[in-house]
């Protein structure tokens, strides 16, 4: 143990409440700090989950054409002309007019690692009790089963009914509620100037309340018999291995296969943008108590070196440095800072672990009946470095004071 050190700690001792003051606004901003950007972060990936598990990595639809404008060159008057490619005007065509050509083509990108072909249309859903508007969404059933996670959010009725029966359909539980609906009840569907009975053989629940009252799944040539097309489709879902290169591999595949890719990061940039304020901003509210511990430890530390002028006379005639006098002081705020950062890391993990375990009951963007928080040494990283610049940049001042009393002035009394 060094010298300097056993003197800050000396220093530290005597003036107890005030330091007592410093590491408590330490523990709670980093105990705090945790926590906010722990439940902040679990809601925001359970809700990217939820939709990657819905809509997919990649939506690939309406396959679009650059549009050509023809412009008149300049010079006399002879009315030459000539064409320019215009990208950022472009003509698209609603629909995937050859998906199969499309999927073929899909599989070559080495990311992929599902691919659904996706009929969709608008409907009249009517039970015994009342009619709701629809949309149907056709698929082929363990195709879908690759690019969501539809077969885990099944929560009535079994799935593989679904899969042997050609009129079968799966609904959200919305909907099933709202036209009071259980698994085996018959319903119509009108679409395209008919009416068809079909079945429920399952009700799903994704948590996203515009996709529980609306879609209704069917085998995917039933869906086109409904809906009166025969060839087509409206989208292709894809699923990808690193969903994290979504925005990447969106934008080479509108390159190469001429069709508009939407990865989830732009369907979902909204509520994206909403998570990250609300972690920043709660970040930022939490710090204040980690900055009203840096205020705290520099009035305690101008108050020691107000004190202890007398000692630090001795300690330069002893031959201290300025140096020496200066690690005194900052060895007194990372003491504190150390032992707070390290009870801050144990009330951030205790209460992370408390709200996790504490229920509640979210319906709308995502479905979940408990705090959903995420575990990440990150956290804990930048709570640290938070800590770290408030605390040691409130001591630099009092310690850079002190190291400039000289002895002699202080026996003089002209010291400042």
């Amino acid at each position: 143990m060094s010298p300097t050190f056993r003197i800050a700690y000396r220093f530290l001792t005597a003036k107890k409440r005030a330091m007592l003051m410093s590491l408590s606004c330490i523990v709670l901003g980093v105990g705090l700090f945790i926590v906010t950007q722990a439940t902040t972060s679990g809601f925001e990936d359970f809700f990217i989950k939820t939709i990657l598990g819905t809509n997919g990595a990649i939506r690939i639809e309406d396959r679009f054409q650059d549009t050509i404008r023809t412009m008149e060159s300049a010079g006399g008057g002879s009315g030459s002309t000539f064409q320019i490619e215009q990208k950022e005007g472009r003509k698209y065509i609603e629909g995937v007019e050859e998906p199969k050509l499309l999927i073929e083509a899909l599989h070559e990108f080495r990311n992929v690692a599902g691919l659904s072909e996706v009929v969709t249309g608008s409907a009249i859903l009517r039970s015994s009790f009342k009619g709701d508007s629809v949309k149907i969404y056709g698929i082929i059933l363990d195709n879908h089963l690759m690019v969501s996670e539809l077969g885990k959010q099944i929560i009535r009725g079994r799935i593989d009914d679904f899969r042997i029966n050609p009129a079968g359909a799966l609904i959200g539980k919305v909907i099933a509620d709202r036209l009071q609906l259980g698994v085996g009840d018959s319903f119509i569907l009108e679409s395209a100037g008919q009416s068809r009975r079909y079945k429920v053989s399952a009700i799903y629940e994704t948590g996203v309340s515009d996709i529980d009252k609306e879609r209704v799944y069917l085998q995917l040539p039933e869906a086109r018999s409904q809906l009166k097309r025969t060839t087509g489709a409206s989208f292709i879902q894809v699923n990808l291995y690193d969903n994290t290169r979504a925005n990447e591999d969106a934008a080479q595949m509108e390159e190469v296969l001429r069709h508009g890719a939407k990865s989830w990061q732009v369907r979902e940039k909204t509520w994206l943008e909403v998570f990250r304020t609300l972690r920043i901003s709660s970040g930022i509210t939490v710090s204040v108590f980690t900055l009203i511990a840096g205020l705290a430890m520099f009035n305690t530390l101008a108050m020691i070196v107000m004190e202890k002028t007398k000692e630090i006379a001795i300690l330069r005639s002893m031959g201290y440095t300025r140096e020496d006098i200066s690690n005194i002081f900052v060895w007194q705020a990372t003491i504190v800072l150390m032992i707070g950062t390290v009870l801050g890391w144990i009330l951030g993990a205790s209460v992370t672990y408390a709200v996790s375990h504490t229920p509640t009951h979210i319906r709308g963007i995502f479905s979940t009946d408990t705090y959903v928080v995420q575990w990440s040494i990150w956290h804990y990283v930048a709570a640290t470095i938070t800590a770290v610049i408030m605390v040691m940049v409130a001591s630099l001042i009092p310690a850079r004071r002190a190291a400039r009393l000289e002895p002699g002035d202080i026996i003089r009394g002209t010291a400042q």
